[in-house]
């Protein structure tokens, strides 16, 4: 029996070398390359139930907790990008509707998603990218029903999915109340009122429905409408806080197949008479991944489950989640190709083209549901309130107790505490100065070594000037200053940094655990690389042989099963004697 639905799904799909014969490798790099829908390994997952967890529980779904999506995600992320993206659709094209929807369209929903329905979102058109506010798609209202006229385009699963929640102008004159979103089921249009467009080829996730739907006058009820008529953009910008968190889980699933890559190469070649895995520069190589898959990791935990703590900070946090984390990982992806040569590009002579596949679709994360710009964007937006909230030491403490402390369930989500705007700033990031006096305490009294300590310092110091310079940014409507985007970038680093803190703080190993076979937790060492990989990118001065804790890092990732901070040791402890 497993604990969790991830461990089950974990189990079903199976391990490398003993994959579900739908998710193994070679068959799944040929459809690849014939750029061919994975209908058989999204069958498997149909069959597990895994689009059960694309539903809340309100509505007849399993979703409770973000985490567990999370997990789930990123088990199949592992396996292959081009299943998880085309699958895990449905929970985007649902968002809108657990966010704005009425509790028979939710239930309805659920229904159609449980039953094994497939559902896109159309968000953006051919001429207009990003541009929420130009879409032309038009939505008329003629009596109780209404009628789209226009196309959405590279929309995933346009064409497979059954039904499409469409954002559509209904102002003419556009405008933020302009536009409205309908939930859209094709098999009740009539004939003829709507087409699907052609898939696009792309260079990533080539056999995913990337295409596009035509609306051809088609008449959809009164109750298709999502929320209220000029809600589409409040309702869209919402749910895109759900969407882009959860996305982390693509990424996640990324890294863990690119390091487990790099490690076995490591492991198996030789060269000059030793394996490489002996030399001292690749074994810095994969402990600056181990350690860049750590920080993705903290900030994308603590990310998914403030969707249930700090839900109305999540303006912010989904922000920095869907810019940090694939940045993250595809430098850490771009470290392992280093390392593999001219191997990692080779599509069919080794690992089955793994590798090659994982680095063109993983390029993708960062661009759908709002590409890296968009994101920092939003997050420049909100510098006055950031600045502001950090001199303040604003900090819901009981919010940031919750999505750091991996023991305990997290609140129930509340759609409704959603918010465009995170009026008091954001809570984790505020509570760096605090956490970072407790590392000292802890560092003093010998429970952490004290280049620990010094780290957190120097991050505390780097964010203290960040906030200063927030406070003074100038930008105008229309113009934003390409060091807005600069200091967006720096400000996700100590969002991962107070991340990485208040979980050691919540989760670190209990007194009489510390004499235990050592793990990554012992003396703090993950929170030890973590930061200095923070602080690198930071570009705060550090000593060269502090870059040693890669080393000592890497040798707990060189046993089969690598390190998770989802389960510390006291809490796999609990449940073992429970």
């Amino acid at each position: 029996m497993h604990e969790t639905a991830a461990a089950a799904l974990e189990f079903e799909l199976g391990a490398p070398g003993n994959e579900h014969p739908s998710f193994r490798p070679a068959y799944l790099a040929e459809l690849d390359r014939r750029e061919e829908f994975p209908a058989a390994a999204c069958k498997v997952l149909d069959d597990f139930g895994l689009n059960e967890y694309y539903v809340p529980a309100g509505a007849g779904g399993s979703l409770r907790d973000y985490t567990e999506l999370l997990q789930l995600l990123r088990t199949v992320a592992r396996r292959d990008l081009t299943v998880a993206v085309a699958h895990g659709k449905t929970f985007l094209g649902g968002a809108s509707v657990w966010v704005a929807g009425s509790s028979e369209q939710a239930a309805h929903l659920g229904d159609l998603i449980t039953d094994g329905a497939v559902v896109s979102w159309g968000l953006t058109e051919r001429h207009h990218g990003s541009d929420l506010l130009a879409g032309e798609l038009m939505a008329t209202p003629i009596a109780d029903t209404w009628r789209l006229t226009g196309e959405k385009w590279l929309i995933n699963n346009a064409t497979r999915g059954r039904a499409v929640c469409v954002l559509a102008r209904t102002a003419r004159e556009g405008g933020p109340r302009g536009f409205s979103l309908f939930l859209v089921d094709k098999q009740r249009l009539a004939d003829g009122s709507w087409s699907t467009l052609p898939k696009v080829p792309t260079h990533g996730i080539r056999g995913a429905d990337i295409s596009g739907i035509e609306f051809h006058d088609a008449q959809v009820p009164g109750t298709a409408l999502v929320g209220e008529a000029g809600d589409g953009i409040e309702t869209v910008l919402k749910a895109l806080q759900l969407t882009r968190t959860t996305c982390v889980a693509l990424s996640l699933g990324a890294v863990d197949t690119a390091l487990r890559i790099g490690l076995d190469y490591a492991r198996d070649r030789s060269l000059y008479g030793r394996r490489l895995i002996e030399l001292p520069r690749i074994r810095r190589i994969l402990g600056r991944v181990s350690a860049e898959r750590l920080v993705a990791e903290a900030a994308g935990i603590v990310a998914v489950r403030s969707i249930h703590a700090l839900t109305g900070e999540m303006s912010v946090t989904s922000a920095v989640a869907k810019a940090l984390v694939p940045d993250l990982v595809q430098g850490a992806v771009d470290r392992v190709a280093e390392l593999l040569g001219v191997r990692g590009f080779l599509t069919k002579a080794y690992a089955d083209g793994v590798f090659a596949k994982l680095e063109r679709d993983h390029r993708v994360v960062s661009i759908f549901d709002g590409n890296t710009a968009v994101n920092r964007n939003a997050l420049i937006d909100q510098f006055p309130l950031l600045a502001a909230g950090y001199r303040r030491r604003r900090c819901d403490a009981a919010g940031v107790r919750h999505a750091t402390d991996l023991g305990a369930p997290p609140p129930e989500f509340a759609p409704g505490r959603l918010a465009l705007l995170s009026s008091g700033g954001c809570s984790l990031v505020q509570s760096l100065p605090d956490a970072v006096a407790r590392v000292r305490a802890q560092a003093a009294e010998g429970l952490l070594p004290r280049q620990v300590a010094a780290l957190a310092d120097r991050i505390r110091q780097a964010t203290d000037t960040l906030h200063e310079e927030l406070a003074t940014r100038q930008r105008s409507a229309r113009t934003v200053p390409s060091a807005a985007f600069a200091r967006a970038e720096r400000y996700e680093l100590c969002y991962a940094a107070a991340a990485c803190l208040q979980l050691w703080l919540g989760n670190m190993p209990l007194p009489e655990a510390r004499g235990e076979q050592p793990t990554v937790w012992h003396d703090g060492l993950w929170l030890q690389a973590c930061l200095h990989t923070i602080a690198t990118r930071l570009g705060l001065p550090l000593e060269e042989a502090d870059d040693a804790v890669y080393d000592r890092l890497v040798e707990h990732f060189l046993e089969d099963r690598v390190p998770t901070l989802f389960s510390p040791p006291h809490h796999e402890a609990a449940r073992s004697t429970s």
